[in-house]
């Protein structure tokens, strides 16, 4: 980070972004991607300050879930997520953020999907304990979060078809997508040839805590159907994105 101009035009994008992700606890960094990245040429370096951003927004949000978080229901899908994240890293500096092609049939199917979530009934599946599927749920984030800049996507789906109420659906995938983006900010600062991360990229948790701060009030006041038409919602404007990125 060089001009203040441009940490005052990014930090903004990131607060805004923030209050919209926070209110359903996923998808900052599809909502913010493409305006981050047309203010910050470098790839690597934009997708770090997502991830910063991304960071102090779920490290806010978990604090106030504690005390509903479950961690024996989070471990599938963080070990699933762990053990696919190299693959994610390494198609992310192999391609160089060029993954027009993909990003487009992602973003169309999530599109998709949100909207016809909206129009019908949700779906939901027979209560139970599903640990590998959850694994594999949580594989798949390993490797679209570094690609897609939305390591949640497949598990907030996922969450939404368990008929969880809206607390428990964020206690599993929040503290996910914290520890997903630490180790992928960490295993990008660790690969070869990459320069080694500038503290002064830190700042940018700062405008993301504020941004979140206001989300999860408006989340707090959202009944579960309401949350789940803003899950909806935010699937398709991710999609949206990934589309016009």
């Amino acid at each position: 980070m060089s001009v203040q101009p441009e940490w005052i035009a990014v930090s903004g994008i990131i607060f805004v972004a923030a209050v919209v992700s926070s209110t359903v606890g996923f998808a900052f960094s599809a909502i913010a991607a493409a305006m981050i990245l047309y203010c910050v040429p470098n790839g690597v370096e934009a997708v770090r300050i997502m991830m910063i951003a991304s960071i102090g927004i779920q490290a806010y949000s978990v604090m106030g879930l504690a005390h509903a978080i479950r961690w024996s229901r989070c471990v599938p899908f963080v070990l699933g997520g762990l053990a696919t994240l190299p693959i994610g890293i390494g198609l992310l500096l192999l391609l160089n953020l060029s993954t027009g092609t993909y990003a487009l049939a992602m973003g169309a199917a999530l599109v998709a999907y949100g909207l016809y979530m909206l129009l019908r009934r949700p779906a939901t599946i027979r209560k139970g304990d599903y640990p590998v599927t959850d694994a594999l749920v949580g594989a798949l984030g390993g490797i679209t979060g570094p690609l897609a800049a939305s390591p949640a996507i497949g598990i907030t789906i996922w969450c939404g078809m368990r008929g969880w109420d809206k607390v428990t659906q964020r206690a599993v995938y929040q503290p996910y997508i914290l520890i997903m983006q630490v180790a992928a900010l960490a295993a990008l600062s660790l690969a070869p040839r990459q320069p080694p991360l500038d503290p002064a990229l830190l700042t940018y948790a700062l405008p993301g805590i504020a941004g979140a701060v206001i989300g999860v009030r408006i989340f707090h006041a959202l009944n579960d159907l309401q949350f789940q038409r803003m899950v909806n919602l935010a699937l398709v404007a991710s999609g949206l994105a990934l589309v016009l990125r």
